[in-house]
């Protein structure tokens, strides 16, 4: 359906794009928590969240 709205060549271009996105959107992400407090992100992930407790 997307192929007859855009173009099958459209298609086919943004279909070898994906892997590209997919990458520096991965990137982004990780320099994401990287450069902001990257504990307010972990406190999420179920497995790690347990390791950094706060004694309050």
């Amino acid at each position: 359906m997307l192929s007859k709205v855009i173009g099958q060549k459209y298609v086919a271009v943004a279909k070898s794009w994906v892997p590209t996105l997919a990458v520096w959107g991965t990137v982004g992400g990780v320099a994401m928590i990287h450069f902001t407090d990257w504990r307010l992100f972990l406190d999420y992930v179920p497995y790690i969240s347990g390791k950094f407790k706060k004694d309050e």
